[in-house]
């Protein structure tokens, strides 16, 4: 099949991807990816205003992640989008080029070219979806109100100097899925141990045990 020759590559294996992120979603996978993407949407909060890049920079950035689609939709619906765009478009490039210069053009100036064209179209597409979609975030929240709340170890065991993944909700329900290490150097945190953020530096939180009576009335 045309479909299946070489100069098809990386539009098959965009599409490839995008399968595998619908069976994540049908398998809940989803909610780590999305997590993860949340905490870097956090990440440009006041602390990146207060950095080196100015404010006008940033509402540029802003303004053109918005005109991309970035923001509008779920991240994981935006990059199935991107990815099906990319696929469709440079496999129908490939056959125009076949149809007008009578060869394929090579897969990484296809590749280039379908990205070009992909990235305003999922725009174009995010844009009216966004609308019409429930949206699953209430608010960007800053990663330093998660202080004081609950989290569960994930994966791990959290140590001093070598911090676990740990899940917590925030004030909206929202997932975010953080670096923990106990407060105590001398402690361990388990997996599937309940656990208070009493302090977060960097991009780590510091923990105490549910049950600690230094946490008791």
């Amino acid at each position: 099949m045309e479909l299946l020759q070489s100069h098809n590559i990386p539009f098959l294996a965009a599409l490839v991807l995008m399968v595998m992120l619908a069976v994540s979603q049908l398998f809940g996978l989803g909610d780590v990816l999305e997590g993860g993407d949340a905490d870097l949407d956090i990440d440009l909060d006041a602390d990146a205003v207060a950095g080196d890049a100015s404010a006008g920079e940033i509402g540029f950035l802003g303004g053109l992640l918005s005109l991309l689609g970035v923001g509008r939709v779920p991240f994981l619906i935006w990059l199935a989008l991107l990815l099906f765009a990319f696929s469709l478009i440079g496999i129908s490039l490939q056959a125009l080029s076949v149809d007008l210069l009578g060869d394929v053009l090579h897969p990484a100036l296809a590749a280039v070219l379908a990205g070009l064209f992909a990235l305003p179209v999922t725009g174009a597409v995010s844009r009216p979806l966004g609308a019409i979609l429930p949206r699953d975030r209430t608010s960007a929240v800053p990663l330093s109100s998660l202080v004081g709340r609950m989290a569960q170890i994930q994966i791990g065991t959290a140590r001093a100097g070598s911090p676990a993944r740990a899940r917590v909700l925030d004030q909206f329900g929202q997932a975010h899925f953080v670096m923990v290490e106990p407060h105590d150097p001398s402690a361990e945190l388990a997996a599937e141990e309940q656990v208070l953020l009493v302090r977060k530096e960097a991009n780590t939180f510091y923990a105490e045990r549910r049950h600690n009576p230094l946490l008791s009335p």
